[in-house]
This record gives C-alpha cells, sequence and structure tokens, in this order.
C-alpha cells in the first residue's frame, strides 16, 4: 500500500534557506535522507508528486538589489549600503515589526527606477538634472506588486526635503521617507578610495549641514549621530560581507516566500529590464510568454510551466550590468563590446543561483545563450548537459529576438524566422523537436505573444512618459 502524505512541508536544508512545500506525495519512505529537488521528474507514473519550493525573502531581495548596482565599481553596493544605514537608523528609532521590513525593502529598492548604468551614475554624483524622474518611475513599478505597494510611497518620496513635508514624523511615510533620503545621502558621501573611519567625522559635519539646509529632520539626524559613534557601524558599512550581515540583521531571515511571490518579484524584475533601452521594452514579456507556452505545448508539470515562467522574467537580469550603448548600438558591436555582451548570461545565471532553492531556474535562465553543438556561451555547454527547460528558453530566446524590431532591422515574419530557426536546429545548435513544436503552433504562440507584449509596451510608455 503506498504511503500518502498530504500538505507536509520538509525543512530539509534550512541553512541554506531551501525548503520544501510537499502538497502530496506517495510511496516515499525515509524523506528526510531524499533530495527533493527534482525528483518528480525522475518518478514514473505510479508516483505522484507536486512540490513547491519556499525562498527566504531576505535572500532574494539582497540578492536581486545587489545585482542592480553591479553595473559599475561607482555605484557597487549602493542599495546594500543604504539599506543598512537605514536599518541601523530605524532600529535605533525604536520601529519594529511591518515599519521596520517596509523601511528594509525600500530601501533595498529605493534606486529601483533609475533604469540605466548612466542615470545611476549621474545620480551618484548628484548631477542628474531630475532627481525625482527616477522615484517616480520606481513607484509605478513597485505599485503594480501587491505587496509591495506599501512601499511605493516611501521609494516615490525619498528625496524629498524636510522642510517641503507638510506633515511630521507621526506619519510613517514621512518619517521612513526621511531616514532613507539620510541613508542614501550618507552612503553617497563615501569615499571608496579613503579609509572609512577617517572619514566618519567629515561625514558627520555634511549631515549636520543637510539638517541646518532643512533637508532632514533633527530626530533623524540625532539617531544617525549616536550610531555614527560605534566603530562597528563604519566597518560593517564597508564590509565584502554586508549581504551576510543584511540577511542576519535584517527583518526577513525566518520570512519564506512560495513560488507565487517569486513570480510576482520576477515580473517585476521583468520590467525593469525590459524598460532600460525602447528596443528591449517587451523583450523578457515575449521570452517569458513563449517559453512558458512551449512548456506547456511540450507536456511539462504545471508546476515547471510556472518555474518557466520565472525564468523566462529573469533570463536578462545581467543586462542590468550593460550599458545602454551597448545595448542600443545601432551597427555591429566591436569585438571588445560583444566579450561585454556575452558577459550578461553569466550574470544571470550566478545571480540566480546564489539565492538558494532556485539552481533549476538559474539554469534555464542562464542557458538560454548555450548551444547544443558547444558553441553557445557562457559556459560551452554540450547536448547532454542542456536539460529541456534551458532548450526551451534557448529556442524561445531566438524566436522572439527575431520577430522584434531592433536598431539595426526591422521584425521578421513567419517565413524569415523559419528560415533563420531551421538551419540552427539542423545544424545542432537549437533542439530539433522544440523548435518542430514552435513552427506546429506558430500562429498559437505568435498571437499569444503578441498579445502580452502589447500589454508590456502600453507598461513600458506609461512608466516612461513620467518624464
Amino acid at each position: 500500500m503506498p504511503i500518502i502524505i498530504i500538505n507536509y512541508t520538509a525543512n530539509l536544508y534550512p541553512a541554506k534557506g531551501i525548503f520544501y512545500k510537499c502538497s502530496v506525495w506517495t510511496k516515499l519512505g525515509i524523506y528526510d535522507k531524499i533530495d527533493f529537488v527534482d525528483i518528480y521528474n525522475c518518478w514514473g507514473q505510479d508516483y505522484q508528486l507536486m512540490i513547491e519550493r519556499t525562498i527566504n525573502l531576505g535572500n532574494l531581495l539582497i540578492t536581486l538589489s545587489e545585482t542592480m548596482d553591479l553595473s559599475d565599481p561607482f555605484v557597487s553596493q549602493h542599495q546594500h549600503r543604504t539599506a543598512y544605514i537605514a536599518l541601523e537608523i530605524a532600529k535605533h528609532a525604536d520601529i519594529k515589526g511591518s515599519m521596520l521590513e517596509d523601511i528594509f525593502t525600500a530601501s533595498l529598492l529605493h534606486d529601483i527606477g533609475a533604469l540605466t548604468v548612466e542615470e545611476k551614475l549621474l545620480l551618484h554624483n548628484n548631477e542628474s538634472e531630475n532627481e525625482e524622474l527616477h522615484t517616480i518611475r520606481g513607484a509605478i513599478l513597485l505599485n503594480r506588486i501587491p505587496w509591495l505597494r506599501d512601499i511605493s510611497r516611501i521609494v516615490r518620496f525619498h528625496h524629498r526635503d524636510w522642510k517641503d513635508w507638510d506633515e511630521g514624523l507621526e506619519n510613517f511615510v514621512v518619517q521612513a521617507s526621511q531616514i532613507i533620503y539620510l541613508a542614501d545621502n550618507i552612503e553617497r558621501l563615501i569615499d571608496r578610495n579613503k579609509f572609512i573611519l577617517h572619514q566618519a567625522g567629515d561625514i558627520e559635519e555634511a549631515v549636520l549641514r543637510l539638517q541646518k539646509e532643512g533637508k532632514v529632520n533633527e530626530k533623524i539626524v540625532s539617531c544617525f549621530l549616536y550610531i555614527s559613534k560605534r566603530e562597528d557601524f563604519w566597518l560593517n558599512l564597508i564590509s565584502p560581507r554586508l549581504s551576510s550581515i543584511l540577511l542576519n540583521r535584517g527583518p526577513f531571515y525566518n520570512i519564506f516566500i512560495d513560488m507565487d511571490d517569486i513570480l510576482m518579484i520576477s515580473n517585476l524584475y521583468r520590467d525593469l529590464i525590459d524598460f532600460k533601452s525602447p528596443y528591449t521594452a517587451t523583450h523578457t514579456t515575449g521570452v517569458a510568454e513563449c517559453s512558458s507556452k512551449l512548456s506547456e505545448l511540450f507536456g511539462l508539470a504545471a508546476i515547471d510551466i510556472k518555474n518557466m515562467k520565472i525564468a523566462g522574467n529573469f533570463h536578462d537580469i545581467g543586462k542590468l550590468l550593460i550599458p545602454n550603448s551597448i545595448l542600443e548600438k545601432p551597427g555591429k558591436l566591436t569585438e571588445q563590446e560583444y566579450a561585454i555582451m556575452r558577459c550578461h548570461s553569466y550574470y544571470t545565471y550566478k545571480t540566480l543561483d546564489s539565492i538558494g532553492g532556485l539552481h533549476k531556474i538559474a539554469q534555464w535562465a542562464g542557458f538560454h545563450h548555450e548551444r547544443l553543438d558547444g558553441s553557445g556561451y557562457p559556459f560551452h555547454l554540450k547536448c547532454e548537459e542542456i536539460d529541456t527547460g534551458a532548450r526551451i528558453m534557448a529556442v524561445s530566446d531566438v524566436f522572439t529576438a527575431l520577430m522584434e524590431d531592433r536598431p539595426y532591422r526591422k521584425g521578421m515574419d513567419k517565413n524569415q524566422i523559419y528560415r533563420t530557426v531551421k538551419p540552427m536546429a539542423d545544424n545542432n545548435k537549437l533542439d530539433k523537436n522544440i523548435v518542430e513544436l514552435l513552427f506546429d503552433n506558430f500562429d498559437l504562440i505568435y498571437s499569444h505573444v503578441k498579445d502580452k507584449q502589447s500589454t508590456a509596451k502600453h507598461l513600458y510608455d506609461e512608466t516612461i512618459s513620467v518624464a
């Protein structure tokens, strides 16, 4: 008689932040000695299993926040450092619970509306002509995610001077915005070429000037001046292990979210990736929709279809590190530029794989430029090293890119796409079966992708129009 366990939660790898939520599983004896990763793909028809991972929220947000700041050494760890400063100020102000969570989340994502490397650098150097622009975009992006709406107003106003508020600190949005305002300014005052403890006094003086100018509330400044006397505050701030410090000290250490929540976060980053450039404004949406539809037609399990959508949303997250001058170049890339461009899938894989529990999604997303004959990049994997999900993602990426307009060409029609993709399958670069599945269902997939891209284009126009 098969063993059936319903709604069992297997806390198999808590040290890695990996938990598995098993709705139903059968014929399994010693479950605490089983590696659940992808086990459901290995079982026969006699077994029925639904496994859904839960991921540590802090690890997810901290990792994704870091990726946004890897674009240039001058802004690396900016959001991490801002989050650490804001967290320490908020704790000293005796802010707890959900309010502390909101401040921490908002500070980790406060520059999410700065869409390009170039814009981030201007903001960091206080050279932006319209500092509020990225706060408006950020609020729009965050407001689309139900459980991030509460922080959208904080992000919107994190550059507002204290003297411009009509309400006091009893309004939490005012208080949180002021804390992040100060934390953001402190981080930008740090000279990365000088020892941090030798700068503390100068930074304190600069903060007092901000208060005198009516930019920051006196109580917020007092909290900072108190914690600034601690050497550990400054040394933690520049520590190469800052992400671990944030994970351990932050409010999300023991909070886990399921794949539906991860899907919503991936939707946010899908928009962030695409909105970097008008030439890629709908690409990620197209790849995510194409890959999930192909997965469905291929007969993958429902949970894998959901994971494929997440992987598609994240597949180009490495492009956040690529300058727009390369992404939008109308002509052929130089050898040096192409080398930079080829790095994006590596960064995609490493970013996602560092988040405990997303290894398979990391592979599907990060291997989208691998080819069956080993000619792809960045890992030069071959046939048996590339699983079905990654093969589907590769076909979806090529198909979507070909159907879209680019700076150097117009989007292709069905016949043009076929003439381009068929030789890639014949020459063992793309999976023949998946390519055949694509063209057997071409009209269905094409219309589905176009419809979803149309919605994405509307969102892009709405977001960019704030300029």
